[in-house]
């Protein structure tokens, strides 16, 4: 009882204080477990906690198999190469951006050497990306004169050069994918991005004659187009059914504007029907001059 004697010395008053402030700090501390024991039950045992135990063995599969994925590298010309492939192929950007700022004096890059001379790349990295670099024929056969590589010349003939050409083997343009776009000099990945992203809006194309439609386009990238490309037979288009569709599938179709939509339901809403393209000309301001291809995309 002596280290309790302390305790008698004080006042009534401080004797309730002591004992009341020492119940409190009981009561503090009884209840910071079990609260502290509840919110950890609740969080291990919520629905939402089980749901999200149960699928971490798929996320975390989902992680290796992503881990594990690859990067397939397909040739392509490192002139054109954009940013995204840059940085794929694990360039850095003052590496892409020295090979842009070399492209823009309209220069060309014709071999790996010539490459790493301008962007500076490691010889790890040029080791990795340039048995991929596809350069055109005409630069490959004057490397191999270059080289004094005999046997690599004498497979072209030396019939005169006007003569010697091999005939270029043309793809659908409804086939082809951006690396087979960017071959067409003048066509840069942004390019062939604008050809992809109408050609998805149209279902397909009907006619080389649409790549007219890319004015942004040099008359030699329209030319080249044409000769490296042709359409299918039987292309599968988005059809737009005239007498049915809204206004705004009307005005979406690439050879509409709102004007020409609104005309149209104008007229349909008069006549009652449309029976065929022929009716369509009548409205102002129609493209009648590419009425053979717009009439492919419709049906009435």
């Amino acid at each position: 009882m002596k280290p309790l004697r302390f305790f008698f010395r004080f006042t009534n008053q401080q004797q309730k204080g002591v004992l009341a402030l020492f119940i409190l700090v009981i009561l503090l501390q009884a209840g910071y477990f079990i609260i502290n024991n509840f919110t950890n039950k609740t969080t291990v045992t919520s629905k939402e906690e089980q749901e999200w135990l149960a699928l971490q063995p798929e996320i975390d599969a989902l992680k290796a198999a992503q881990a594990k994925k690859q990067f397939t590298i397909y040739p392509f010309n490192p002139n054109f190469i954009s940013d995204y492939k840059g940085y794929t192929l694990g360039m850095s950007v003052q590496e892409i951006d020295r090979l842009h700022k070399f492209r823009e004096g309209n220069k060309y890059v014709n071999s790996a050497a010539e490459f790493q001379q301008v962007t500076q790349v490691s010889d790890s990295l040029l080791a990795a990306i340039s048995p991929y670099f596809k350069f055109p024929d005409w630069v490959i056969k004057k490397q191999a004169q270059q080289q004094g590589n005999q046997s690599f010349a004498n497979s072209y003939s030396n019939k005169p050069f006007a003569k010697e050409e091999k005939k270029v083997v043309q793809l659908d343009i409804n086939e082809a994918v951006e690396e087979d776009l960017v071959k067409v000099y003048g066509i840069g990945p942004a390019y062939a991005k604008t050809i992809l992203r109408k050609r998805a809006k149209l279902g397909a194309f009907v006619s080389m004659e649409q790549m007219n439609e890319f004015e942004q386009f040099s008359p030699e990238a329209v030319t080249g187009l044409k000769k490296a490309f042709y359409v299918g037979t039987n292309p599968t288009v988005t059809k737009l059914n005239v007498n049915t569709a809204s206004l705004s599938q009307l005005t979406y179709f690439s050879y509409f504007n709102r004007d020409i939509a609104k005309a149209i339901i104008t007229r349909r809403s008069m006549q009652g029907r449309l029976n065929n393209v022929e009716d369509l000309i009548k409205i102002n301001q129609f493209p009648v001059d590419k009425v053979k291809i717009i009439a492919l995309y419709l049906e009435f």
